[in-house]
């Protein structure tokens, strides 16, 4: 009899592990790297894509941001509230239609994106070394149908 590997790469079939199995780890690692090194200012994963997606300065419905960045709707509304708390964000009620509200990003809100920004960068260039390819983004865009 022999002893079978149980590393998790080779936990799939015998022809190897799936796709999505090897996706999901790579995706589980960099985000751990990536919750640490925004820890160091005093930020969540989670919390720097709301500020990402706000920073095209258009202001954007709840409903759209929960789906663009695919987070339940009152787990959004809790980190919304928590940055608008910090004075990173804000809201903006609709001029027509008073119901429709918009989340924006607030100067400060910039100015922390920009220190964001720099450390998701640094893990950034850290995991495409660590993975000796040029542009493992590219791939991944095909993949999630950018």
């Amino acid at each position: 009899m022999t002893e079978q590997s149980t590393s998790p790469a080779s936990a799939g079939t015998a022809t190897g592990p799936l796709l999505v199995e090897l996706v999901a780890l790579a995706h589980r690692r960099l985000t751990t790297g990536l919750a640490s090194a925004l820890a160091e200012e005093d930020c969540t994963v989670d919390q720097w894509r709301v500020l990402r997606a706000l920073a095209d300065g258009e202001g954007h419905p709840m409903g759209e941001l929960a789906q663009a960045l695919l987070i339940p709707q009152a787990s959004l509304s809790r980190l919304v509230d928590a940055l608008a708390d910090s004075g990173l964000v804000y809201r903006r009620q609709g001029d027509q239609d008073r119901r429709r509200i918009t989340a924006h990003l607030s100067r400060q809100g910039r100015t922390r994106l920009t220190r964001l920004d720099a450390l998701a960068a640094a893990h950034d260039a850290a995991a495409r070394r660590a993975c000796g390819i040029a542009d493992p983004a590219r791939a991944l865009e095909r993949l999630a149908g950018m």
